[in-house]
């Protein structure tokens, strides 16, 4: 197993300079200048001079290349021209909120996705196979703005002041300012330790703050049910089709030809099975979803990885966009891996292969 997460990893070094790579090129081929982004109506020809050289704007495309590339190595990603602070405080920041979010509405994802994917494959041209598939291409159809603004709506303002109400937005009640968790523990501030606290849920445990829990959770449903309906929905169609695809198959003929009743069949001889493409889609939409919130955080007013990339593109940041892109793209390496580790424990043969 060692074995093979190490030649994954190396494998995945070409990868990732590819992105690199393409990260830095599309980064400057967008148009507008980032001095004129940056500075505005204070963008004079002298002003843009300094800024340029400032940011090292006006050497050769290849020595700026080479400069990234070595700062990046040295696991230095730039600063920010807008924010002006460092790319990796920044992410510090804001990776914590769109991970929490995304994380949240993978789970909600699933534990829907996949039982409702079970019961439509299980009972096939039934109405609860057609009412499941119904819903789920109704899931996939409305967009994220469209069912952000139905959920406030419904549960922020006509629902306000009965038990179902929730926030209207993603962030902690005003006043409600959690301790981070490392200053209550007495133990040293570093950069993880300021990452882990910038998770609201985690750090609320961490420092047994259960009313801080119960407020964050409170305003991360719904945000979170917006983000987890297009993956619920896809998850919920695979589940279907995988466990269609595996029922037919001779192994579970011979287990109903031998008496065991149809749940059983199910549960113990096919779903483990059709779970594999299964696992594919939602390793895939955990990235996804981590590179792609920018409506939910936009709507939710929740300043994320999806919110801050959109701005920096905005405003020609280039450091900001190369940084955070590069970032997802390492999230994505990661979860493939993780993902055919999951292969090997549901299916013997990609172990022994």
């Amino acid at each position: 197993m060692l074995r093979f997460i190490a030649r994954r990893l190396v494998s995945s070094i070409p990868v990732l300079f590819g992105i690199l790579v393409a990260t830095f090129v599309i980064a400057r081929v967008i148009p507008g200048d980032p001095c004129q982004a940056a500075l505005q109506e204070r963008a004079t020809a002298e002003a843009c001079a300094d800024f340029n050289s400032r940011y090292g704007f006006d050497d050769p495309i290849v020595v700026q290349f080479a400069g990234y590339a070595g700062d990046v190595f040295r696991g230095d990603l730039g600063d920010s021209v807008q924010e002006r602070q460092s790319v990796t405080d920044l992410l510090i920041d804001r990776l914590p909120v769109t991970l929490q979010l995304s994380v949240a509405a993978l789970f909600i994802a699933v534990i829907v996705g996949v039982p409702l994917g079970v019961l439509a494959g299980s009972r096939h041209n039934s109405k609860t196979d057609v009412t499941t598939i119904v819903g789920a291409n109704l899931g996939v159809s409305i967009p994220v703005f469209v069912l952000g603004l139905i959920l406030q709506y419904v549960f922020a303002k006509q629902l306000n002041d009965t038990p179902l109400g929730l926030p209207a937005s993603g962030q902690l009640t005003a006043g409600v300012i959690p301790d981070p968790f490392y200053e209550v523990w007495g133990i040293g501030q570093n950069s993880f330790f300021e990452f882990v606290a910038n998770i609201d849920l985690l750090n609320a445990v961490l420092i047994w703050r259960w009313d801080i829990f119960v407020d964050a959770l409170q305003h991360l449903i719904l945000p979170a049910v917006a983000l987890a309906t297009i993956p619920m929905a896809i998850i919920a169609r695979m589940t279907r089709s995988s466990l269609l695809d595996v029922l037919g198959l001779d192994y579970v003929r011979t287990a109903r030809a031998k008496g065991l009743r149809e749940r059983v069949v199910v549960a113990r001889h096919a779903l483990r099975n059709s779970l594999l493409p299964v696992v594919t889609v939602i390793g895939l939409s955990l990235g996804t979803l981590v590179g792609g919130a920018i409506l939910t955080e936009t709507i939710f007013n929740l300043t994320g990885v999806g919110k801050t990339l959109f701005d920096a593109i905005s405003g020609r940041d280039y450091f900001v966009v190369q940084g955070f892109t590069l970032v997802v793209a390492v999230g994505f390496v990661v979860i493939n891996l993780i993902t055919d580790i999951v292969y090997t424990f549901l299916d013997p043969r990609v172990r022994v292969s």
